[in-house]
Formats: structure tokens, sequence, C-alpha cells
């Protein structure tokens, strides 16, 4: 018996009650013929007999329903009984024996399948041994009766048991969807609950946007006198710099070029000159690098690379200066190491700044640079036998221009920034940089790098600096019920170079970038698998777009966003250059340069609005011993008439010059037929992927085109930027 049972035996019981007041117009509907038929009798009595007993039968039934129903099943079943029996007697009809199997059903129906049994035996014996006056009837006949009264009691019986099985599996029901209705209104509670929460995260955020928005404007103005003091110092210092080191690389590489007699000791002081200019050099870099890394604007190469292949290289790059002190170098590569997704060049940096500042500060002993796998990790560690580092002084260790002390300066030199660059370009591929050392037990620097980083932002760019102790906080009652979801979104990339792909691998936080280089790659990856929008790096943004517009194949829903973001090779095209250079360029490159062009033997002109830089360059070109005519112009339109004048092989043009710069040179020598196939190198100050404003123009396009809601978001994403920063660039557009 199941747990349900009694449930669906109760549930019968009450069905059994209330049907059983159904029987009484049936009594009063068998009583009908009776009393018909008593007019027709010699002696009526006989006939009305048995339906006066019927009458009260069914009048005892209704009064004793309402107090007891199992009372009146019992007046109902013996009442039938005499009935049939008076009907018998009175009538002398046989055939109303067979009516004997009606009491034994009522007994089974509504009293239960025991009582049903007994009235049915009960029965049986009085069939089987009634007087003949009675019951005249035949043993036969008798028979009949009996089987026809079991007969009807057996097909009762299987009908209440299907009935049990059906009203259980209908209580089983029931309570399962009762159930479900339960766990539907907690899941409705839940979910205004989630709403509510909502509601008050949407306020609370309101409220954190009204409070930030001074301090993101004040953010913002700190962030452009950043900016600008950034391209300042790329131009003021890297223009006076290139001079130095361009006049004293010649004089010591090339002395002939000043003619015969330059004394000795002029050349040992100009190379100490050199040196110290090239340190100066680096400092610069170094200062511009933190500043990048500060402002959020260093962009990171990453690809697969084998950590045993850059700690080769970087041990190789000291092993002068180790064996000059003659330290020990110990590399110890555990066998596990997999491949690191990470910028190849800024890691080896980093290893190099390590091992250079182990060797340095260590007299005695050696260094020992380990690599072992930590799970989804690798942790690299550099140990030296120096004197080691005071616990107060390893908390400002990794701060700018931080050193431990006038005396380790002057007896070590360095600048402060190496540890600095390195934490934040190991925090920049997702790792983190620490120390431990304790005085006169050496140093040990760590740094840990995730096998594929996440590209979180770095400490200065964080979340957390736009917040406030004194701002209000309101603590939960219960946790919240909402849950959120991350989505990786996943763009493709088509360019001719890496320069949008690499920014975006940098910037982009959590984001797939696909590189392609041609428009069949990009559609066959849009194809393969859905992606977040198409990005186009092109120099001629309109074009490209009205060509994707044409085409009609990008896959339904999937935007094309089409950009110029120009890298030295990208700036190069786009400026319709042979090359571009940033200064301070070195004697090496300016060859290597006009060596490409092949143009050994003819004639250069040389335009910079700096007397000085135009002197270099022709020093430079001609300290190579190249058989070259050199030109020089100080301003665009005296270069414009050389041109025409002269038609020289090369332009080596500066393109920031006052009145007339390099770029509207650049456009009226296109438009002049005679000097317009004149191949140009521009030397500039300003590196192109190093600029705040890296695009000015978007152009975006979609099959199917763009709702107006769609339209406003995008306004509003772009609009809301360009509000906060101050005036537009007049030159900017929006496609």
């Amino acid at each position: 018996m199941s747990a349900n049972m009694p449930r669906a035996r109760a549930m019968l019981d009450e069905l059994q009650a209330e049907n059983l007041l159904l029987t009484v117009p049936a009594l009063l509907f068998l009583s009908f013929p009776l009393v018909v038929a008593a007019p027709h009798l010699e002696d009526p009595s006989r006939a009305t007999d048995p339906a006066l007993l019927a009458f009260c039968v069914a009048a005892a039934v209704w009064a004793a329903k309402g107090r007891s129903p199992r009372l009146a099943a019992w007046l109902m079943v013996v009442g039938s009984i005499g009935v049939d029996l008076l009907v018998m007697h009175n009538l002398r009809l046989e055939g109303a024996a067979l009516l004997l199997a009606l009491p034994a059903g009522l007994a089974a129906l509504f009293i239960g399948l025991r009582s049903g049994v007994a009235t049915a035996v009960a029965c049986t014996v009085f069939v089987a041994y009634a007087p003949p006056w009675l019951m005249p009837a035949e043993s036969s006949f008798r028979a009949t009766v009996v089987i026809g009264l079991w007969a009807t009691l057996g097909l009762i019986c299987l009908a209440l048991r299907s009935s049990l099985a059906l009203v259980e599996s209908l209580w089983s029901s029931y309570e399962r969807n009762c159930g479900l209705l339960e766990e539907a209104r907690n899941q409705r509670l839940r979910l205004k609950e989630a709403l509510k929460d909502l509601a008050d995260a949407n306020v609370q955020l309101q409220r954190l946007n009204r409070l930030a928005t001074g301090l993101r404007q004040e953010a913002e103005e700190a962030r452009r006198a950043k900016e600008q003091f950034v391209a300042s110092v790329s131009h003021e210092l890297r223009t006076p710099l290139n001079m130095i080191i361009g006049f004293t690389e010649t004089i010591l590489q090339a002395p002939q070029v000043y003619g015969p007699g330059i004394p000795p000791p002029l050349l040992a002081d100009l190379a100490i000159v050199l040196r110290n200019s090239q340190h100066l050099s680096s400092l610069i870099d170094d200062v511009l690098d933190l500043s990048q890394i500060e402002a959020g604007r260093m962009a990171l190469t990453k690809d697969w690379v084998s950590l045993a292949e850059i700690s080769d290289v970087a041990a190789t790059a000291v092993q002068p200066l180790f064996g000059s002190k003659g330290l020990d170098l110990e590399i110890d590569l555990s066998p596990d190491v997999p491949l690191v997704f990470c910028d190849r060049t800024r890691i080896r940096e980093v290893l190099l700044n390590l091992l250079s500042n182990a060797g340095r500060f260590t007299e005695t002993g050696g260094v020992r640079l380990q690599v072992r796998s930590e799970g989804e990790s690798i942790l690299i560690s550099v140990a030296d036998t120096g004197p080691g580092i005071a616990p107060e002084d390893q908390e400002r260790l990794f701060q700018p221009f931080e050193r431990l002390g006038e005396s380790v300066r002057r007896r070590y030199g360095g600048t402060g920034l190496g540890l600095a660059i390195s934490k934040r370009i190991v925090e920049l591929h997702g790792g983190e940089m620490w120390v431990e050392s304790e005085p006169g037990q050496g140093t040990t620097f760590f740094l840990r790098l995730p096998v594929m980083p996440r590209s979180p932002l770095p400490a200065s760019r964080a979340a957390g600096r736009w917040l406030r102790p004194e701002w209000e906080y309101e603590q939960r009652t219960r946790p919240v019920a909402a849950r959120g979801s991350l989505v990786r979104p996943r763009l493709v990339v088509l360019e001719a170079g890496r320069t949008l792909a690499r920014l975006l691998a940098r910037y982009g936080g959590d984001v797939e970038v696909v590189s392609t280089e041609r428009l069949e790659e990009a559609l066959e990856e849009l194809a393969k698998t859905p992606a977040q929008a198409l990005l186009v790096n092109e120099p001629s943004p309109e074009l490209e777009g009205r060509r994707l517009r044409a085409l009609g194949c990008l896959p339904h829903g999937t935007p094309a966003i089409v950009c110029s973001v120009p890298g030295r090779e990208e700036a190069a095209s786009s400026l319709g250059v042979a090359e571009y250079l940033v200064k301070p360029v070195g004697r090496e490159a300016l060859f290597q340069a006009v060596e490409r062009l092949h143009l050994r033997d003819s004639t250069v002109l040389v335009v910079d609005d700096d007397p000085e830089t135009c002197r270099l360059f022709r020093r430079m070109l001609h300290s190579y011993g190249l058989s070259m005519r050199v030109l020089t112009a100080t301003s665009a339109r005296q270069a414009l008439a050389l041109l025409r004048e002269q038609q020289p092989d090369l332009l080596i043009l500066d393109l920031i010059m006052p009145d007339m710069d390099g770029f509207a040179l650049l456009a009226e020598k296109a438009n002049d037929p005679l000097i317009c196939a004149i191949p140009v190198v521009v030397v500039s100050a300003n590196d192109p992927s190093g600029r705040p404003v890296v695009t000015p123009l978007l152009a975006a396009t979609r099959r199917g085109g763009f709702t107006i809601t769609e339209v406003l978001a995008c306004i509003q994403a772009i609009g809301r930027p360009a509000a906060s920063s101050g005036p537009a660039d007049p030159g900017a557009s929006l496609g």
C-alpha cells in the first residue's frame, strides 16, 4: 500500500457518502411499478406493502444520512433485502431473487468490500436454505441467483479497485501540482526580491554617479594635462637629444668628416658625452613608459612565449657585468614550464632589469634565476647574495624615483624607475611582483605571471581610486537574489599590420581578438563563429565603409566598424611616405632607411625648422662616405620651391613646423605631377602609436541597418566622453 492510499480511501469515503442519497430516488422509482400494479391484484395489499416498505426505507436513509452515513448505508442494504423478500413472498415472483445482488453491491459500494462480502454470504445462505413457501424456486434457479450475486459483487470489487487506483493517482498529481504551485510562488517571491535588489542597486549607482560627476571631471582634466605633458616631453626632449647623440656619434664614428687633427682627449670626452646622452635617452624612455602605463596607454604585443628563451637572452645580456665582478649566475628552469601568453619584449625587459639590479648590488657570491610552474601561473624568482633590504625600505621600493638613500645612488647609480616600471608591466599582464629580503641575507624578487592572463586594470586605473571613505554605505539585510553572468565578447579585426589588434589586446580587457589580413579570411571567421563586430583598420574609412556596404556579405546583425588607427607602418602608408622614423634618430637607422630606397648616390633634401637638425642629418649622410648631394630647407615653402627647382631623389621631412607644417607640404607635393613621385622619409618626435587620439573617424555599417534606438545608443556612447573631454577636434567626424 502506498503512502497516498489512506488519503485516497478517505476521499472515496467522502464520495460514497455524497452519492448515498442518489439511491433514495432509485428506491422510490422501483416502488412505483408496485403502486401501479396494486389495483389490478385481488389483494392490493400484496403490492402496496413492499411499496410502503420502500418508502419507509428511503425516508429512514434520508433521515440517518446527516447523522451517520454508515448507519444510513446499512439501512439501505437491510431495507432493500426486506423489500425484495416481501416482493417474493407477496407476489410469488421467483425472478425477484435476482435482485438480492443489489444489497450486496450497495454494501460493497457504500460500506466496504468486507461488508459487501458478508452481505453476499448471508444472501447466498438464504437462497440455498430458504423454505419453499418463501422462495418457491428450483435448485438450478437458486444456483443461477448465487452465481449472479457473486459475479455482480466481483465486478463491483474490480470497479472499486480501479477507482481507488485512479483516486490515488489523482491525489498524487494534486499534491505534486500543489508543490509546483508553492515553488512557483517562492520563485515569484525571489524574483520580486531580485527586482527590489536591482532597484536598490540602481538607486545606489545613481547616487554614486551624482557624487562622482565632479571627481570625474577633475580626473579628466588631470588626464588631459598628463597627456599634454607626455606629448610635450616627447617632442621637446627628444629633438635636442637627437642633436646631441647624432653629432657626438658622427664625430666618434666618422671623425674624418671633420678633417684631421681631432685630439684623442676630445674624442674621449665626447665618448663620455655620448654615453651620458644615451643614458639620458634611456631615462626619457623610462619616464615616457611610466607615463604611458599610468595613463593606461601602453600597448602590449602578446604571443605564446618560451620563458627559457627569454631567460637565456637576459642572462647573456648581463653576463659581461657578472664576469667583470666575478659573480656566478645560475639559471634553474623547471622542465614542466609551459609557454606563456605575454609580451616578449616587456617580460625580457623585466628580467633584464632584475638581473642587472642583482648584479650591481652584489659584490660576492652570485645570483640565481629560478622559473617553475604553479598551477595556472608561472613563478619567477631572482635571488642574490647582496646586502639585503631593510623592511621599512621594502614598502617604497616599487615607487617611482625611490632609492635606498643618497649613498646607494652615488655608489650604484640608477634612476629609481626600473622596479616601478617592471612592477607595472607585470600587473598589465595580470600578474604580481613582490620582494622578500633581510639585511645581510640577500634579496629575492618574485613575479607571478598567469599562463593566460585576464588583462586586469592596473592599480592606478582601478575603480577603487574613485571611492571616498565618507560616502554613504547601506548594509543589506539579506543576500542578493540577483545573479549575473559574464560573456566574453569576440572581435574580428581586419588590418594589414597588427596595430589595432595589439591595442585591443591591451585595452579591451577580457576580449577575444581574431586578427585577419584579408576580407575573405574575416568573413570566414564570422561565418565560423559569431562575433560582436568586425573591426576594419583602414587608412580611408569612408571608402572601406562603402565597399563593405556594396558587398552586403556580412552576417545579419553583425556590425562592421571602420577606423584608421596608424602604427609606424600604417602612419607611413596613410601619409604616402616610404619611412616613418621617430626621434631621436640614430645614424644607423637613417642609413638603413636610405639603403632600403637604393639611393646611395643621389640628391637629398632635408626639411626641418631647426637648422642644427638639418646640419646633423647632413653630417650623418656624409659620414658613411656616400657621394650624396644634401640640400636643406628650414620651412615648408622653401622646401616646395627646392623640390620644384632641384627635383631631388629623396625628401627627409619633419612634420611639426611653424606656418606651413609637413602635412600641408605632403598634400601640395601629391598634387604636383612634377614632384609627386619623389620618395619621402618622415622624421618626427611624435610616435603615432602613443597618441591619445588614435583615429579621427569611425564608420559603422550593418546588414539590415540600425534602429533608432541603436542609433541613439551609439550617439550617447560616443557623445558622453566627448562632452566631458572639452571641445571636439574640428577635423574629427562620425560616419
